[in-house]
């Protein structure tokens, strides 16, 4: 076979739990193909199990989760959301992060996740979702996070100030922290993992709209944009979705 086709990929098995809609297995086979259709390893099995929690009580009541044997390598991903479309869009993007992690002989690595085919700017959707998390957490257990899920970026409200905030990896192998609003940086939180290089910025987070923050997206080329959106007053963070769209991640609540 060339090595620059693709291989078949087995049928993705999807399990479902509460009063799911019309159509949902399918849009949940739909978007885990889509991760898996450019990998050159050979995928082994796949299987999604998708959980809707009943009553209004429930905080993000649509649970969406995937197992995926990419040749004897399992990878694992799992979301939260309000809604069940909106859980297994979330899921594929984590499970298409996920994936660009395994390199070549299966080995897992870091690094920017490339995106897939370009898009027109002009093109692009803003595709809204919700911090993952509860909405309260220190720096510290915000990095655990981000590791745990193998983000490069996480957006958190501070357990302590109430302040929206981001951690993000740094080119020196440690973490940033930046908050919504700024002010002299503060010291590093009792909790703070030891061995873990977390610098702390000073510098508030710009305000502006979600239309300016996709221009200055593309301006900068940066992976993300943290800003402080005019109409809420609340920490946003806008970034390139692997499918060519933008991610619009609001603070949990």
């Amino acid at each position: 076979m060339n090595r620059s086709q693709t291989r078949p990929v087995p049928p993705v098995r999807v399990e479902t739990r509460g009063d799911m809609p019309g159509g949902t297995e399918e849009y949940a086979r739909t978007k885990v193909l889509a991760a898996l259709g450019k990998l050159r390893e050979p995928v082994l099995d796949t299987r999604v199990k998708l959980s809707l929690a009943s009553g209004t009580s429930v905080r993000q009541p649509a649970v969406a989760q995937v197992n995926v044997d990419v040749n004897g390598h399992l990878v694992r991903a799992q979301v939260a959301a309000d809604t069940m479309p909106e859980a297994i869009d979330l899921l594929r993007d984590r499970l298409a992060g996920r994936l660009a992690r395994v390199c070549d002989h299966g080995r897992p690595h870091r690094g920017r996740v490339p995106y897939d085919l370009p898009r027109p700017v002009t093109g692009r959707r803003i595709v809204r979702h919700r911090s993952f998390g509860l909405p309260g957490r220190t720096p510290a257990e915000a990095v655990e996070e981000l590791e745990a899920l193998e983000y490069d970026f996480h957006l958190f409200t501070d357990a302590v100030s109430g302040v929206d905030s981001v951690v993000y990896r740094t080119g020196a192998g440690g973490y940033r922290l930046a908050r919504a609003h700024g002010g002299l940086p503060v010291p590093l939180p009792a909790d703070h993992p030891s061995g873990v290089a977390l610098e702390v910025s000073g510098i508030p987070a710009p305000r502006m709209g979600v239309e300016e923050a996709a221009w200055r997206l593309e301006a900068t080329g940066l992976p993300f944009v943290f800003f402080v959106d005019i109409a809420t007053g609340r920490g946003n963070l806008l970034h390139h979705r692997h499918d060519g769209d933008y991610g619009l991640i609001t603070p949990a609540a």
